[in-house]
């Protein structure tokens, strides 16, 4: 009996595994990599991490978004160098351009960049 449920148990790992990846939602994608001036500064981490929450919180054009820091792995091929990431997807174009100009983006913007060494932005669209 402990074998079937061994082997049941392991055919329904597998199937699991076997599902099909969704896309993003949002055909536009902007990806910002944010270095601090100061990335061991407590206070200054908090300060940036509450407006990043913010902001994103606030925006009326933003599809899905994904706030992160450099992930564990390890590989020569991978930039670790960066604070903090933020990757926002919209559903074109258009809606890309207005949060580029919406009040929310603008606050982030004034209370973010005396925080920040360097942004960098990498925007794609689905093809």
């Amino acid at each position: 009996m402990k074998k079937y449920l061994f082997l049941l148990a392991v055919t329904f790992s597998l199937l699991s595994f076997s599902q099909k990846a969704e896309q993003v939602k949002g055909n536009f994608v902007h990806a910002v990599y944010f270095w601090l001036n100061n990335p061991y500064n407590e206070t200054e981490r908090a300060a940036f991490e509450a407006s990043l929450k913010k902001f994103v919180n606030a925006s009326g054009f933003i599809t899905a978004y994904h706030i992160g820091k450099p992930a564990s792995t390890r590989r020569d091929i991978v930039d670790h160098t960066y604070t903090y990431s933020l990757v926002v997807t919209f559903e074109n174009k258009a809606l890309h351009d207005a949060y580029q100009i919406e009040v929310a983006h603008d606050i982030f913007r004034a209370e973010a960049t005396p925080l920040l060494k360097k942004v960098q932005i990498y925007d794609s669209e689905t093809f």
